[in-house]
């Protein structure tokens, strides 16, 4: 009965680690379109780091489990490394090619050290393909999580964008809505609007739904937790833009907007805020100079 194979991967990576770092290096220039992302520096010295931890994890895993605990280093710096190439635009398949093109390099260095051990050769290949296909898999798994991530993050800074908080007057806020509001809007606009009352102090705040293209009870019903949750604060809120249609709508929805007081421009409703804040507005006399 013949011994089980034993791989001599780590053994391989460790006495070569030099060679294959420049054949690596080499591979990886030739397979990834978007060089000029990444000097060359950085990327020798990211490889240099993975072939160090790849060393370390084999010598104290020669069957290669890629998913235990002595591969914890190679996966963390797989995370970095994909999360790095994401923000600078590469593909998932390009990113994966970081893992997979050590497979070249490797297979030629077990021909010359094996030689003409054509069963131990073939038993080699298998093994370095199997943990190499299994980290260039994990590899685009992280890809793909960090680019979701991106994507959340971006979406959550678009929609603090739409919401901006403008102060119009010493305690008089605006806050014009563009767009469907929805729940996860309805937040951001809560959470913005309670944020500028604490910074600023002020007693009111217009909400302008000028831009808020229909009103449904669910949009009535984001307004109405808006309003009360400002109310909560210390700020009575006006909403400004209730065109004819939206009034009709809300009439016809059976929605009670209670107390609040409600404009069909934001003129108005400032006009309304600024007597609430004791302000008068006067025109200013025309001077004789003026005139001419």
């Amino acid at each position: 009965m013949s011994a089980p194979f034993k791989s001599r991967l780590s053994e391989i990576l460790k006495k070569h680690q030099a060679d294959l770092l420049k054949e690596w290096t080499a591979e990886q220039a030739r397979s990834i379109s978007k060089q000029g992302l990444i000097p060359a520096a950085e990327l020798r010295e990211q490889s240099a780091e993975f072939l160090k931890r790849l060393t370390a994890a084999l010598a104290q895993d020669p069957a290669g489990d890629t998913d235990g605990v002595a591969f914890d280093s190679v996966r963390e710096q797989l995370t970095a490394v994909s999360r790095s190439r994401t923000l600078q635009g590469f593909s998932p398949s390009e990113t994966a090619k970081f893992v997979f093109s050590l497979k070249k390099p490797l297979f030629a260095q077990v021909g010359k050290d094996l030689g003409n051990a054509s069963a131990e050769v073939a038993q080699e290949t298998i093994a370095i393909g199997d943990v190499i296909d299994a980290l260039g898999l994990f590899t685009g798994e992280a890809y793909l999580a960090a680019r979701e991530e991106v994507i959340l993050r971006q979406g959550q800074d678009l929609l603090e964008l739409s919401t901006p908080v403008v102060k119009l007057w010493d305690g008089v806020l605006a806050l014009p809505l563009i767009g469907t509001l929805d729940s996860a809007r309805t937040q951001v606009v809560m959470e913005s609007l309670l944020q500028k009352i604490v910074e600023t102090g002020a007693d009111v705040a217009i909400i302008d739904i000028t831009g808020v293209p229909t009103v449904d009870t669910l949009v009535a019903q984001h307004l109405l937790k808006t309003v009360t949750a400002a109310r909560l604060m210390g700020a009575e809120c006006i909403i400004s833009g209730i065109r004819p249609q939206i009034a009709q709508t809300i009439v016809h929805l059976g929605v009670d907007l209670g107390d609040i007081t409600t404009k069909s421009s934001l003129a108005d409703a400032f006009k309304i805020a600024i007597k609430r804040a004791g302000l008068t507005v006067v025109k200013a006399a025309v001077k004789a100079s003026d005139k001419e």
